[in-house]
């Protein structure tokens, strides 16, 4: 059975992941390294859930523990909306050298299961560090599984994170939510009016 180290950013995209490549017949082991997720308190909830996923469905988690607040911001300082080119890069260069080192067939990530991710731009990278650390990268499509993992994510009372992980994303979140409120206030206020 081969086997391959897949990064994983939360337990709820671990799910169908994890699934889809067991039922290829590849041996997955958890990575975590995710110095994107901030702040500290989200950061611990998610990490603390997929330690806790991993132990139930008996899939080996290494944890590469870095809390890389610091790291992160002063990365993506300089081009905020370009932010998710070193969130991968950083990412995907750890398990890449991880299972290097570790002597894995090849390395994946979680972050392909889902829709709001840039699927080309990781297959692109992971195929690049794949060269560099001698290791060969799958790119696998796990995003129709993405519903379906959220669904058993829910079932299993899984923590399930409001937005991608970075402080930014966050703001973002909130950014749009506020903008929608604000154009339903609108919309009501001109039906009153007219």
């Amino acid at each position: 059975m081969a086997d391959t180290l897949l990064h994983v950013c939360c337990a709820p995209c671990s799910i169908m992941c994890v699934e889809t490549l067991r039922n290829k017949g590849i041996a997955p082991t958890a990575f975590w390294y995710n110095i994107n997720i901030h702040p500290f308190t989200e950061y611990r909830q998610r990490r603390e859930t997929m330690k806790a996923y991993a132990a139930s469905i008996d899939l080996p988690l290494l944890v590469e523990d870095d809390y890389g607040l610091r790291e992160f911001v002063q990365n993506v300082a300089g081009d905020i909306s370009g932010r998710c080119a070193f969130c991968y890069r950083s990412r995907l260069e750890a398990t890449a050298r991880t299972a290097a080192e570790r002597g894995f067939d090849s390395f994946t990530t979680s972050l392909l299961v889902s829709p709001y991710q840039n699927r080309e731009a990781i297959c692109r990278l992971g195929a690049e560090l794949g060269e560099k650390y001698g290791v060969a990268f799958l790119p696998e499509d796990f995003r129709p599984w993405f519903h379906e993992g959220q669904e058993r994510a829910r079932e299993l009372g899984l923590y399930m994170q409001k937005y991608c992980g970075c402080i930014f994303s966050e703001e973002e979140r909130f950014s749009n939510k506020r903008k929608k409120e604000l154009r339903r206030e609108a919309a009501r206020r001109q039906q009153e009016e007219a």
